[in-house]
């Protein structure tokens, strides 16, 4: 979602916003622009497209400004064009925005009716306007953004430069994240610490609901009430820097950074020598919880449903699965002490950050399972589980998927346990097929070649489904996503024993059907449905073990063939193939599958 930097500078900011925002690309965007004061001017460039489209622009006409903000824009309202591009501006005042201002259309009427010229479709347009608004009546820059800030309703993440005030921005957190950092004699403004990464490890996010000045001498933050505050600085290790290595694109690279990254959010986990697993202090029992809700959105919450079947079989506790969108608005009855777990990549994002909300204001008990350990999600739950996969740049979720779920399941244990419904030799067991899931996730990567050749028997049919039962049902479910996602075919997913119940209508020998089938308690099952499809032509995609292949005795488009390996885990191992596919189809398509169309990484508005 959209990427805000500022820089108070003492050296022109214009190639440093740019490299600031390349830091932000990941999370998706449209169109990308820069301010700069120019002397006692306020000077703008702006494009509807991607940043190497800006850097052209500034080549030709380059700003010189030691201050500036500057925007990657990700549409809500208006087109991705460079009239809708941020940083909008008045006279006096340059915004960038990240967010979505519910009332812009009141707003607006009420400033054309002042006589303000609005020359985009944006909301966002509206706050300049606010506050140039307030400056024409003589109000200070400061209390100009406080009495505008009052009057706009949805979310904000704000930053604002000033003409005639080269040593002063403003940002304002509402609803959206926004993070300070403090350098020699510069100050820094970012959508997170990523963003500041090249300039300084000194990081203070705001709260919601406060707003900052900043100079270059120092920061003064105020909460939603005008009250100076406090707000404490942190060290961040946000200092990556990212590449393709010798990968064609960032979402290849990170599929096979999979066993990797899953070993590595495994290792603080468990403890080897005991075959134990370890999980932080939380507040509360497992054995005094009669309920769990697992909230998360796209990918995060298919890894919950996944979870779903792994804590009712080993910690024999109901669970629910909501979508965060629909989660507060559904308003269910929820139990105090009870727990609510909130799956979230970035942290960020803005619906699962309003459920989490919503289930503390019911007096749940609250868990994260985040891979930005100093995001709003992270720092507002009372416990968070951190995911170590790293950077993950391309859009679509592989490797951080596959954390989420090794945490899952290391929760699960850990639950049964707690619960007592798990012995030691159960935990034992389960621990070391724990440890095998990084060398079987290897293996898995194995049946790339195989996988390519078959994307090209795929990728020019109309519509594709996907099948499983039991845990990889949900595995279905997001492999069919990556599908639409990446490479733009619609695909649907189904229970395996719901296909006779309607969707078998969709079959014919132009459909392919992909089968997730692990020979465990569901194959038999499984491998009727598959029957069901091959009796009406379907092209079937079988993936499967050794045991699986020999067994199923028909024949097929394609039998992918995974490792061996016991039952309990197999959605972590099961994705890949699925991963791969999606990859490849898209490659032969030629898509922009790191940066898929209309997509974001962070989804930080409603």
């Amino acid at each position: 979602m959209c990427g805000i930097v500022g820089i108070l500078g003492t050296a022109p900011v214009a190639e440093r916003l740019i490299e600031a925002l390349k830091r932000l690309e990941y999370r998706g965007y449209d169109s990308a622009g820069l301010a700069t004061l120019e002397g006692d001017r306020l000077e703008r460039r702006r494009v509807g497209g991607r940043l190497k489209d800006l850097e052209r622009r500034l080549r030709d006409a380059p700003l010189f400004g030691y201050t500036g903000i500057g925007h990657t824009r990700w549409a809500t309202h208006g087109k991705p064009t460079e009239a809708n591009a941020h940083p909008h501006a008045t006279d006096h005042v340059a915004v960038a925005h990240n967010g979505i201002i519910e009332n812009f259309g009141e707003l607006r009427g009420e400033l054309e009716q002042q006589g303000a010229r609005f020359t985009s479709e944006t909301d966002t347009e509206v706050v300049a306007h606010l506050v140039g608004s307030c400056l024409a009546k003589g109000y200070s820059p400061q209390d100009a953004v406080r009495v505008s800030l009052s009057k706009l309703r949805g979310t904000a993440a704000l930053a604002l430069v000033f003409k005639g005030h080269n040593n002063l921005m403003i940002g304002a957190a509402k609803g959206a994240p926004l993070a300070i950092g403090a350098g020699a004699g510069e100050m820094y403004l970012g959508s997170d610490a990523v963003a500041l990464a090249p300039f300084t490890d000194n990081i203070t996010y705001l709260e919601d609901g406060d707003w900052a000045v900043l100079t270059r001498e120092k920061t003064v933050i105020y909460d939603a009430k005008g009250t100076v505050v406090y707000r404490n600085a942190i060290k961040s290790v946000a200092s990556f820097r990212v590449d393709k290595s010798n990968y064609r694109h960032f979402m290849a690279k990170e599929v096979h950074e999979q066993p990797e990254a899953v070993g590595r959010t495994l290792a603080p986990c468990v403890d080897t020598a005991a075959a134990c697993v370890i999980l932080p202090k939380m507040p509360f029992d497992f054995s005094d919880v009669s309920h769990i809700s697992i909230i998360g959105c796209g990918s995060s919450s298919y890894a919950g449903y996944i979870a779903k079947y792994w804590l009712e079989r080993l910690a024999r506790m109901p669970v629910e699965i909501d979508v965060a969108s629909e989660f507060r608005y559904r308003q269910p009855p929820l139990r105090k002490g009870d727990v609510a777990i909130f799956v979230s990549q970035s942290g960020e994002t803005a619906d699962t950050l309003a459920a989490l909300r919503y289930a503390k204001s019911q007096g749940l008990h609250t868990v994260s399972i985040v891979n930005v350990p100093t995001s709003t999600i992270a720092r507002e739950s009372e416990t968070a589980l951190h995911t170590l996969a790293g950077p993950e740049i391309s859009v679509a979720s592989t490797k951080s998927f596959g954390c989420q779920l090794m945490i899952l399941a290391v929760l699960a244990i850990g639950a049964g346990k707690a619960r007592r419904k798990l012995s030691e030799s159960d935990e034992t067991a389960l621990v070391h097929e724990l440890l095998q899931i990084p060398r079987l996730i290897a293996a898995a990567l194995a049946v790339e070649p195989r996988i390519e050749e078959l994307a090209r028997e795929i990728v020019h049919s109309r519509n594709v489904l996907y099948l499983g039962r039991g845990a990889s049902y949900p595995v279905a479910l997001e492999g069919a996503l990556k599908l639409k996602e990446i490479a733009y075919i619609p695909a649907e997913a189904y229970a395996a024993g719901e296909l006779k119940h309607g969707p078998i209508a969709l079959i014919d020998e132009s459909v392919p059907v992909v089968i997730i089938a692990p020979y465990d308690r569901n194959f038999e099952k499984t491998i009727s449905n598959m029957h069901e499809v091959a009796a009406r032509a379907g092209k079937i995609i079988l993936i499967t073990d050794a045991k699986g292949a020999a067994e199923a005795n028909l024949k097929s488009l394609a039998t992918i063939v995974m490792p061996e390996m016991d039952g309990a885990f197999t959605p972590m191992v099961y994705d890949v193939p699925l991963q791969l596919l999606a990859y490849h189809v898209a490659v032969v398509k030629g898509t922009d599958l790191d940066r898929p169309r209309n997509l974001a990484k962070s989804v930080t508005v409603e």
